[in-house]
């Protein structure tokens, strides 16, 4: 059966441990030697592209970078024409899109695998790059509390998703309006043994935790909201003090770019207890590791 990155949720908790493991293992197989992988980018990017184009040249296959323009989905041509198509030409499909649907009509039709490099729902890349740096920081997070401070988007919903079910805790600071609403924090705490709280008062969310996550208030095709996010969202800007309310050692995290002065502080994003340009990195190895796991490696 044909596996799909969609969503963090694809994936039991041993799964994602193995692609993890896989991230990090030296010498893995050219389970894509010949053959090429189709990266289709409606948003640009820069970590993704990059770390997707090495991802395939370390497994030996060929990356074939695509516009989102080039194509058109459903507007040149259909989502599934499109994933048909390229289908014969490729051993697997990549995709970094505004709507997650696109995805998901992606994979229902595609007899090779589909990964969601990026959608407005979730981006499951990243949530493994923050996983798999956090573990190589702080050892276990067994029992631990990882916090995410700011807007709940699709960064913050694929870190807690992985979070949970790998057994870590999840303490959300989150401007009401910008929060996550019940019926998801329930179906958070339904995927595994990790816990998620929240809270709008960002201080609170982040008091003893090990690791400090935020993300930019205005994400790409955001930029009308740019002003009214910023007076929302003030106050919840990591600074010094707040670091200093979370556990001894903790990190900083951030999936970049970053805006210095508004979700963190300088003296944070720059300074010693941050982590952002290893998790960055880590992004080409856990799509390297997901991409092996896709292709059958174990």
């Amino acid at each position: 059966m044909t596996r799909h990155l969609l969503d963090i949720t694809d994936f039991t908790s041993d799964e994602l441990v193995t692609m993890l493991q896989l991230a990090q293992r030296p010498g893995l197989p050219n389970v894509l030697d010949g053959q090429g992988v189709a990266l289709i980018f409606e948003k640009p990017s820069n970590r993704t592209r990059h770390s997707m184009e090495m991802a395939v040249v370390h497994l030996g296959g060929h990356p074939v970078y695509t516009r989102g323009e080039e194509i058109g989905l459903d507007v040149r041509e259909s989502v599934e024409d499109v994933t048909r198509v390229m289908a014969g030409y490729h051993a697997l499909l990549a995709a970094r899109v505004f709507q997650h649907d696109k995805v998901v009509r992606m994979a229902a039709c595609s007899p090779v695998p589909v990964v969601n490099m990026l959608s407005d729902w979730s981006h499951p890349l990243q949530a493994l790059a923050d996983m798999l740096t956090m573990q190589q920081v702080h050892g276990s997070l067994d029992d631990r509390t990882v916090a995410f401070v700011g807007d709940w988007n699709n960064v913050s919903r694929s870190l807690a998703e992985i979070c949970v079910i790998l057994g870590v805790n999840v303490s959300l600071g989150c401007p009401v309006g910008y929060d996550c609403t019940q019926a998801e924090l329930e179906r958070l705490n339904s995927l595994g043994a990790g816990q998620v709280r929240q809270t709008a008062r960002a201080l609170d969310a982040v008091e003893g935790t090990i690791a400090v996550h935020t993300d930019t208030w205005t994400s790409m095709g955001q930029e009308a909201e740019k002003a009214e996010r910023v007076k929302v969202f003030e106050g919840y800007g990591v600074d010094a003090a707040m670091m200093a309310a979370a556990a001894p050692g903790a990190g900083f995290y951030h999936c970049l770019p970053a805006y210095r002065g508004y979700e963190v502080m300088p003296e944070v994003i720059d300074g010693p207890q941050s982590h952002v340009i290893a998790q960055a990195h880590n992004r080409l190895h856990a799509a390297r590791g997901a991409l092996a796991f896709l292709m059958g490696v174990r």
